[in-house]
């Protein structure tokens, strides 16, 4: 099985690019963050031409997250338990009684008895923004969910994949000193990153020795620059480790007529 995730940047902008880059790449199962549309807006026919389906979570025109696969999704979930939800008003909340406040970010799928997320963390925009908090808290919580599942289910191959908004190493952006009092790479971020390695999951893409950015800015010519950032990661539990053949951070999708700013991150499974 060929997995992979993307923070495509407008699925309905970028359509055309990602379904060409499934059927080349032969991808079994994709992760999409950062949608950016209704289900009613989901540009599904292309996919489904191609062989794929669609499970999506979005609410409007910010966020939202998906998976196009070839296989079918089992066990679907969307968001986890005691997600947070965040209100530009008051900040970080719990959610509303009917999650009115819980933003598209989340979503769970089973594909083969491989259980997979879909995962775009806030951004927290600076340090002192309430949505700073927001991102921590929205952090700590599905690390404890995730080590609930491993406590509960330790024979389950499940991962987190998707764009994690840190850079858990310096050498993860371009010049660290650029990056000064800013969000992504600090102190408590980065704990909150290496909370998952604690309770057991791998990068397992990192541990393949694969270097690279995932992320580069529109602006300033960062890319040809190559000032990026590697954001966007697979985090596996050790069944889902052990199974990991190969991987690839596919940098040439950065390249071309409108790309995302993120590129795919990719693994097979034996």
């Amino acid at each position: 099985m060929r997995i992979a995730t993307h923070n495509v940047n407008s699925i309905r902008t970028r359509v055309d690019r990602v379904v060409d880059w499934l059927v080349r790449k032969d991808v079994d199962v994709l992760a999409m963050q950062e949608i950016k549309c209704k289900p009613e807006q989901f540009p599904y026919a292309k996919f489904e031409d191609a062989g794929y389906k669609i499970t999506m979570h979005g609410l409007n025109q910010w966020n939202g997250v998906a998976f196009a696969s070839r296989i079918d999704a089992e066990d679907v979930e969307i968001g986890f338990s005691e997600m947070p939800g965040f209100d530009k008003a008051v900040g970080p909340t719990d959610g509303g009684a009917n999650g009115e406040q819980l933003e598209a970010r989340a979503i769970a799928a089973t594909f083969d008895g491989v259980r997979l997320w879909s995962l775009y963390v806030p951004n927290g925009r600076e340090l002192q923004d309430p949505h700073y908090i927001y991102k921590l808290d929205w952090l700590d919580r599905l690390a404890a969910n995730a080590a609930q599942w491993v406590e509960y289910e330790p024979d389950l191959p499940f991962a987190l994949m998707g764009d994690f908004n840190i850079a858990p190493f310096d050498q993860d952006v371009w010049n660290i000193d650029d990056f000064a009092g800013s969000t992504h790479v600090s102190e408590p971020e980065r704990n909150a990153f290496f909370a998952f390695e604690q309770i057991g999951l791998h990068d397992v893409v990192r541990e393949r020795g694969v270097e690279g950015y995932t992320y580069w800015d529109y602006q300033q010519l960062r890319f040809p620059k190559n000032e990026g950032m590697r954001i966007d990661f697979i985090l596996g539990s050790e069944p889902f480790a052990e199974r990991v053949t190969a991987a690839e951070i596919d940098r040439d999708e950065r390249k071309g007529e409108a790309p995302s700013d993120h590129v795919p991150v990719i693994v097979d499974l034996n």
